[in-house]
């Protein structure tokens, strides 16, 4: 017999306990729940003491939680110190007992008194997270690209001007990888770091799957021999029934710092030949790829969702670290039910950078951190969340002005799932 949610220890695991908090987790995402030893040796480099929490009935672990550290990208190019959450799950058995409110309380009280400005997720549901205070912060979508509708010059046989693409290996991606992408991450609103484990994870150094297979891996070279560019992908073996290859090359990853590179590396894949379809994996929803092509119609999307969920754990060094377009200045109510970052705030915006403060003048939008959160990297309109009653003009126009100081020329974007 189960206990009572009270007499459910909620704390910390310890590393003897790791074994049993990763077999937690494949029952709580519903696989199969044993943890192969290259498995549980793979996933060791991931632990780190206090940052796991695990939900114990007994000995047994009943639900999971992990968060380590991370930067997340605001408008403008500042890293901000953010509290990254994955490794969520309450078993069948011991759901709607609060566990999760306990294991996420307990975790955003460290992150706040850590110092962190923000927690991030992906949430594999969508109704979950709102109720801690977390908002969509970046979307994603994704293209399935018919190459041969695409109208492309089947000449083309490379980039010109004295710019290369090189294919290479693991060995080459875990050097070059990390500061190529340190440079794009710097460049790009909402995405985040990413930790040596995911490297060695990613290129095959750690092989934590029986099922990996090794990707082909394609980097953009500029004129000067700056690497500009990286795409991972794999291609399937299909045949159609006149013996016709019809392959699919699927894309794990590709960043680039330049628009040149970009279109580059988007323009290798869809020459390859075979492969008559590339399906792109998550991009930005304004990603720029359909408009390389000449029929733009060649690139359809098959996904679009929610991506990189925020949780605001600091308003005043949120708002502050980004940077504005627009200036003017705007006072905002936050209610925030976990009392982390609730109040009223006035924030002063300009190009040349913003202030964020307490105030005691009289609210002119109020609207609760969630929402904030989804305002935070440019990609929500204020006048949108007011129409659909998640925020309050307490003043006519209030909305307008928060999505011209707010909102960002680009949308922004995270490729990382974690």
């Amino acid at each position: 017999m189960s206990r009572a949610a009270d007499d459910i220890d909620v704390r910390p695991i310890t590393e003897a306990e790791f074994p049993e908090w990763l077999r937690a987790i494949k029952v709580g995402f519903l696989r199969e729940p044993v943890v192969p030893q290259a498995e549980l040796d793979g996933r060791r480099g991931q632990f780190e003491e206090g940052r796991f929490i695990g939900a114990f009935d007994g000995d047994r672990c009943v639900a999971t939680y992990r968060s380590f550290a991370q930067e997340v990208t605001a408008p403008g190019g500042t890293p901000v110190p953010a509290n990254a959450v994955s490794g969520v799950t309450v078993t069948a058995t011991h759901r709607r007992r609060g566990l999760l409110t306990r294991m996420m309380g307990q975790d955003l009280a460290a992150a706040r008194e850590r110092g962190d400005v923000v927690a991030t997720l992906n949430a594999a549901e969508y109704p979950i997270y709102g109720r801690y205070g977390f908002g969509v912060a970046t979307s994603t979508a994704e293209w399935t690209v018919d190459v041969p509708r695409a109208g492309l010059d089947g000449r083309w046989s490379g980039p010109e001007g004295g710019a290369r693409i090189d294919l290479v290996d693991g060995d080459d991606v875990r050097k070059l990888g990390p500061e190529l992408h340190d440079r794009f991450r710097r460049a790009t609103p909402g995405a985040v770091s990413r930790t040596e484990w995911r490297w060695q994870h990613d290129t095959g150094a750690l092989r934590i799957d029986a099922k990996w297979t090794e990707p082909f891996y394609a980097v953009y070279r500029a004129a000067d021999g700056t690497v500009e560019g990286l795409a991972v992908y794999e291609v399937d073996d299909t045949w159609g029934d006149a013996k016709q290859p019809l392959d699919t090359a699927t894309v794990r990853d590709l960043f680039a710092t330049t628009p040149a590179a970009e279109h580059a590396l988007w323009r290798y894949l869809c020459s390859i030949d075979w492969v008559t379809q590339v399906k792109t994996g998550p991009r930005a929803p304004d990603d720029l790829l359909p408009h390389f092509l000449p029929d733009p119609r060649a690139a359809r999307i098959t996904t679009q969702a929610d991506w990189l969920w925020v949780r605001i754990l600091d308003v005043v060094r949120a708002l502050e670290a980004r940077s504005y377009e627009g200036t003017g200045a705007l006072v905002l109510e936050v209610t925030d039910a976990a009392g982390f970052t609730g109040g009223r705030y006035r924030l002063e915006a300009s190009a040349q950078g913003a202030s964020c403060t307490p105030t005691r003048e009289s609210a002119e939008l109020t609207l609760d951190v969630a929402e904030l959160a989804r305002l935070w990297l440019g990609d929500e309109s204020a006048v949108r969340l007011a129409a659909l009653g998640r925020v309050r003009e307490e003043q006519a126009g209030a909305g307008r002005l928060a999505d011209a100081l707010l909102r960002t020329s680009r949308r922004p974007w995270c490729p990382d799932m974690f």
